[in-house]
């Protein structure tokens, strides 16, 4: 079955709307940006092909879902882990701190799988707690208290590294 041109505009739409941040949970999940650009295309394509959004309650979550099942699939085909590259475009700021961003993303590898899917889940990702549920079949109290503890540690970990820099 052809794809109607409404529905591959309305993939497009979501796309460019949320691809960026479905990138940065695949690659947080499988560590390395050409095989996590491939788990998100493999979700589009599907939509393409297959897919009627017309019963999705909340197309958000259900495409970090989507990625996340794909990037985990991905993972278990492999059988291997790998470290996130430093060349991931996790920040953008305007004047950018090399440094910090570095601290950070070690900070982010550092911490739990599920406090770290949960911290980009609803920083990048910009859902929320309830999305975040659904999104990793877990309850919105648990994403709420995962999301808690990494920015404690998260914390830690950057004041320490300030401290530890500051000192002569």
């Amino acid at each position: 079955m052809q794809p109607t041109r409404s529905h591959v505009r309305e993939v497009d739409l979501l796309y460019c709307e949320h691809g960026s941040a479905l990138l940065l949970f695949a690659m947080a999940i499988i560590g390395e940006r050409s095989r996590a650009q491939d788990a998100v295309q493999q979700v589009f394509l599907k939509l393409l092909e297959h897919g009627n959004l017309g019963q999705v309650v909340d197309v958000k979550a259900y495409l970090f879902a989507c990625v996340r099942n794909a990037a985990l699939n991905d993972s278990k085909i492999r059988r291997r882990d790998v470290e996130l590259g430093n060349e991931s475009a996790w920040f953008d700021p305007p004047n950018r701190d090399i440094t910090g961003e570095i601290n950070l993303r070690r900070a982010l590898r550092a911490l739990p799988n599920g406090q770290r899917e949960v911290t980009i889940l609803h920083i990048w990702g910009e859902l929320t707690f309830a999305q975040i549920a659904v999104v990793l079949n877990i309850s919105s109290n648990t994403a709420a208290s995962r999301y808690r503890y990494a920015l404690e540690k998260l914390r830690e970990a950057m004041c320490n590294k300030e401290d530890f820099h500051a000192r002569p």
